[in-house]
């Protein structure tokens, strides 16, 4: 017989980083998981990945207090200001430019985020993925 799920916890922790403090400890501490044994499984999960690099994490909580997790890739946004070599978007988008990328950066970033994308194909991805660039305040060039 299947366990009965109890609810799901959406968190983005930084990769190698889940500990007991805020957000991960009380978001646990609610739906009473064991918050250490999570800490270690996400860590080793995530210990291939770029350092501090913000991973989505979708947590499962059973009756039993067990839990299983799945991790998704990090947001469009992350590797949009990676690309562009900024710390932060633009802070008035549409009317500064605050950096450029390529479209074969975009085309990149759309490759690595086609699992969690809703795109059909990749010329969708690299829509998708050319308007968040927009609103960040970056500009798509050629080349």
């Amino acid at each position: 017989m299947a366990k009965k799920i109890e609810g799901y916890l959406k968190l983005n922790i930084p990769a190698g980083g889940a500990n007991p403090s805020p957000p991960v400890g009380p978001a646990l501490g609610q739906r009473g998981v064991n918050i250490m044994e999570f800490c270690k499984a996400f860590n080793a999960a995530t210990e291939s990945l770029e350092k501090n690099m913000p991973v989505p994490v979708v947590i499962t909580v059973y009756q039993d207090k067990s839990f299983t997790f799945t991790t998704k890739t990090a947001p469009v946004s992350f590797f949009l200001k990676k690309a562009a070599g900024l710390q932060k978007g633009g802070s008035t988008p549409g009317r500064d430019i605050a950096g450029k990328v390529t479209l074969s950066q975009v085309k990149e970033i759309a490759e690595q985020k086609m699992g969690d994308l809703n795109a059909v194909d990749m010329d969708g991805a690299v829509a998708m993925i050319s308007g968040s660039a927009r609103a960040m305040g970056l500009e798509v060039v050629e080349g």
